[in-house]
């Protein structure tokens, strides 16, 4: 599998998917909790997974690794167009692969994120991405997460929601997370970085962070994963799918 993108001006929209097997579109800034959102609706829906964020985290990871710059638009536009990057569920794990290589591990460090922030605002990336995008989950039967699926990519998705919450309860989860993969964190240094994040998610030119005027909005600050997987299993299956 593989994921994201957004050209200022898509040139078509995908067609609909049937009713039965909806695309559901959850969108929403950093930390606040799409990727385990995502990861558990797909299970108990026996949906595919695609991840748009890891699609951008990997091509951070190969552009550093091959000196090229994430400022350079074009270039990592040319790294994306010969991505061979694919999902697989494992033991609950949605596992990424770039290649014959694992990269589950490596595109969750902070440095990669800032890289994925950063490649994602490039214009020539998300144009090159997008289609691929769209042919992936275009038979319906998926949940997409990332940042503009219900805007751009899949703007007539069968569900959308947007996921948030506020800024340092994103940024405690988020250090929990990296110390529950044995990093040291510094709390703080995290909530800068998310802060710095929606400001450059939100003000750049190119399909910005909003959430979709069709979308239900959650606020997940005072729930667990389960009640907001709960909530949205209940909105998809409303919706037929």
């Amino acid at each position: 599998m593989t994921p994201s993108g957004t050209p200022s001006a898509p040139a078509s929209s995908p067609s609909p998917a049937p009713r039965d097997r909806l695309v559901v579109a959850i969108d929403g800034p950093a930390g606040a909790g799409k990727s385990t959102t995502a990861r558990l609706l797909a299970e108990r829906l026996g949906y595919a997974l695609l991840d748009t964020g890891a699609i951008y985290r990997s091509l951070a990871l190969l552009a550093r690794e091959r000196g090229v710059s994430w400022e350079d638009g074009e270039a990592v536009a040319a790294l994306a167009a010969t991505l061979d990057i694919r999902f697989q569920f494992e033991d609950g794990v949605n596992r990424v692969r770039v290649g014959e290589r694992d990269v589950t591990a490596d595109i969750r460090s902070p440095e990669i994120s800032d890289g994925a922030s950063r490649v994602s605002a490039l214009p020539p990336v998300r144009a090159a991405l997008l289609d691929l995008q769209r042919r992936l989950g275009a038979a319906g039967g998926v949940v997409v997460e990332g940042r503009d699926v219900g805007t751009v990519v899949f703007p007539d998705a069968g569900a959308k929601f947007f996921l948030t919450a506020a800024a340092r309860e994103r940024a405690h989860r988020r250090a929990l997370e990296l110390r529950a993969g044995g990093r040291v964190v510094d709390e703080e240094a995290v909530l800068k970085d998310i802060v710095t994040r929606d400001e450059r998610d939100t003000q750049r030119a190119v399909a910005p962070l909003r959430r979709a005027a069709d979308a239900v909005q959650v606020d997940s600050d005072a729930m667990t994963p389960e009640q907001v997987v709960d909530l949205l299993w209940t909105e998809v299956r409303r919706r037929g799918g």
